[in-house]
C-alpha cells in the first residue's frame, strides 16, 4: 500500500502586495483542481473595503465641473477608484466593534496636488496607497471638501438604487470593487517523493492591492474551500 503524504504550503516570496507560494506534494491531477479553485475564491470571495458613495461640496451629480479644480466630478470619481482602503476590526472607546458604512474625508484649500496622504481617516482606517493621485486644486482661493462612504463587501457591486440613498442631496453612489486581490496566476510542476515521480507541485502567484497580506488572503481562501 502506498503511504499517504500530507501536502505542505511554503512561502517562497512575499511583500505587501505580492506573494509566491508552493503547495506540494499533490496527487496527480490535484494541482490544476486546487489551483483553479483557489484562484476563483481569491478573486471573488475575499472581503475588502471600498468607496460606495461620494459627496463633494457644491456638486450635485457626477457630470458637474468643480470650480478651481482641474478635474471634473467624473474624472475625480475615476481617480478615487484607485484609492485602496483598509478597515481594521478595532473597537471604539466603548469597547464596541463598529460595523456598517464608515466615512473618511478630504479637506483641502489652496493650489496644489491632492493624494491619498491627504485623506482624513479614523484611527481604525488606513489608506494603503497614500501616494495615489486624486486631484489638483488650480487656484489659491479654491477648496475641495469631500466625504467618502466606505463599506466592506465581496466582489464587484453596482451602485444601489435605494430611495434612501438617493434622498441624500449631492451623494453620488459609485460602483464598488471590494475584492483586494488584483491578480492570481498558478502553474503546476512535477515533483518527486521517494521513488514516485508523478506527484505535483502547485505554484501560486498572488497580487493584492496592499490592504491584505497575500498570505492572509491565501489562508482565507483555503478556509473558504474547506467549508464546502
Amino acid at each position: 500500500m502506498t503511504e499517504a503524504v500530507t501536502p505542505r504550503i511554503e512561502t517562497a516570496e512575499q511583500s505587501d502586495t505580492y506573494g509566491k507560494f508552493t503547495v506540494e506534494p499533490l496527487e496527480p491531477g490535484y494541482g490544476v483542481t486546487l489551483g483553479n479553485s483557489l484562484r476563483r475564491v481569491l478573486l471573488s470571495s475575499i472581503v475588502g473595503a471600498a468607496i460606495t458613495s461620494i459627496k463633494i461640496e457644491g456638486v450635485q451629480h457626477e457630470f458637474q465641473t468643480i470650480p478651481g479644480i482641474k478635474e471634473d466630478a467624473t474624472e475625480l470619481l475615476l481617480n478615487l477608484k484607485e484609492l485602496f482602503v483598509k478597515i481594521y476590526d478595532n473597537q471604539n472607546g466603548d469597547g464596541i466593534v463598529e460595523e456598517g458604512p464608515r466615512t473618511i474625508r478630504i479637506e483641502a484649500r489652496g493650489a496644489g496636488r491632492i493624494t491619498g496622504a491627504d485623506v482624513i481617516c479614523p484611527s481604525d482606517i488606513e489608506i494603503a496607497n497614500p501616494e495615489v493621485y486624486i486631484a489638483t486644486i488650480s487656484e489659491e482661493t479654491a477648496s475641495l471638501y469631500m466625504e467618502l462612504t466606505i463599506e466592506k463587501g465581496r466582489g464587484y457591486v453596482l451602485p444601489e438604487k435605494s430611495v434612501n440613498r438617493n434622498e441624500i442631496i449631492g451623494q453620488i453612489p459609485v460602483p464598488a470593487a471590494f475584492g483586494p486581490i488584483r491578480k492570481v496566476n498558478y502553474q503546476v510542476d512535477p515533483t518527486r517523493v521517494g521513488n514516485r515521480t508523478d506527484y505535483e507541485r502547485l505554484v501560486l502567484d498572488v497580487h493584492t492591492n496592499g490592504t491584505i497580506a497575500p498570505s492572509e488572503a491565501l489562508s482565507q481562501a483555503a478556509q473558504t474551500l474547506s467549508e464546502y
